[in-house]
């Protein structure tokens, strides 16, 4: 069964705009954090913006004043807005939820921002 499931990759021009949506099965309860991480071709999975249930976040220095991260705590879903794109924010970007009992993770989707 597939826990999180993410919507909105693909590719855009650099300086252009794209939005990720996640969303999170019912059967996940009390998820705790919501975040996106991102990861580039040949290199490890970073943190890329991060939200918890009370609205506290996070931001990797690359994207701050650039990417926004909301979520709906009723709905159990997550969304990341991303403008002012740079080639260097291309990668598979992966839905992130830390639950009280267990994480899970997205299957990823691709953004590709060419120059």
């Amino acid at each position: 069964q597939v826990q999180l499931v993410e919507s909105g990759g693909g590719s855009v021009q650099a300086g252009g705009s794209l939005r990720l949506s996640c969303a999170a099965a019912r059967n996940i309860f009390s998820i705790i954090t919501l975040a996106w991480y991102r990861q580039a071709p040949g290199k490890q999975r970073d943190l890329v913006a991060s939200i918890t249930t009370s609205g506290s976040f996070d931001y990797a220095d690359s994207v701050k004043g650039r990417f926004t991260i909301s979520r709906d705590n009723a709905k159990n879903t997550v969304s990341l807005e991303m403008n002012s794109m740079k080639p260097e924010d291309t990668g598979v970007y992966y839905c992130y939820a830390r639950a009280l009992a267990a994480t899970y993770w997205g299957q990823g989707t691709q953004v590709t921002v060419s120059s």
